[in-house]
């Protein structure tokens, strides 16, 4: 019977797709990593991971606040880790290479607080307590504002939310995408599972380290106007005037 040709195929179509999949690749190897290091370093104040590609190897950057017990004893943690890493995403021997690095402020950083917030609560510490210590902690680090909501079985069997809000907090817009920090994360107690969420507003940094380096789209600074100097009917300045007239009296005869 007549078979249609199959349709054509341009390189670029394969190139295209190719990079789609390995960009695919790399989110999910993101992803399972930050899932697998929340879980091993939560202790350790986990604060997120970076992944960054080169043609030799790659490297991964794991944010924490306590660099040290990440590190292990003579580096013996780290190199544990690399191999759990390599060995998982199919790496080759002496490819992959795991830093550790210390976050800027942990009182800026959502994941930080709530995790800190998560192990008060399974110390037993009460809810308002715990809350109102995290509140004031980011607070004093700079934070523009941020708010904390705990939610679940807090007190009988009847399950609530706590909201505690404290500066200023954008909820919508661009800017959010920049400025908001979110973390949730989630506590076993005895009476069930309580849910922990964080959001931090981050202060406008121009250096950019503990906050975006661009300004909120309706914050107007208002710049100090020049002092110019006065002039008369003339067009003379009042200064040049009168050292004008003082020049002419000296110069003239007694």
């Amino acid at each position: 019977g007549h078979r249609e040709k199959p349709f054509p195929v341009s390189q670029q179509t394969w190139r295209t797709q190719s990079v789609r999949k390995e960009v695919r690749r790399g989110r999910r190897v993101k992803a399972e990593l930050n899932e697998f290091l929340r879980r091993e370093l939560a202790e350790d104040g986990y604060s997120g991971v970076e992944v960054r590609v080169t043609p030799q190897n790659t490297e991964i950057i794991i944010l924490a606040t306590r660099t040290q017990s990440v590190l292990g004893e003579k580096g013996r943690r780290i190199r544990e880790l690399t191999s759990v890493v390599q060995k998982r995403f199919n790496f080759p021997e002496g490819t992959v290479e795991l830093y550790a690095e210390k976050v800027a402020s942990r009182g800026l950083c959502a994941i930080a607080q709530c995790e800190s917030l998560r192990y008060k609560l399974i110390g037993g510490l009460a809810v308002r307590r715990a809350c109102y210590g995290v509140l004031r902690f980011i607070m004093e680090s700079g934070a523009k504002g941020c708010e904390v909501v705990v939610s679940g079985k807090l007190r009988g069997q009847r399950a609530k939310s706590m909201k505690f809000v404290d500066g200023l907090m954008i909820h919508s817009g661009e800017p959010t995408n920049d400025y908001v920090e979110t973390a949730v994360r989630h506590v076993l107690l005895r009476q069930g599972v309580l849910g922990i969420k964080v959001k931090i507003m981050l202060p406008c940094d121009p250096n950019g380290k503990l906050g975006p380096k661009k300004p909120l789209p309706d914050h107007v600074s208002i710049m100090e106007p020049k002092k110019e100097p006065k002039k008369d009917a003339t067009g003379l300045d009042y200064a040049e005037k009168a050292a004008a007239d003082k020049a002419a009296a000296l110069s003239a005869p007694a």
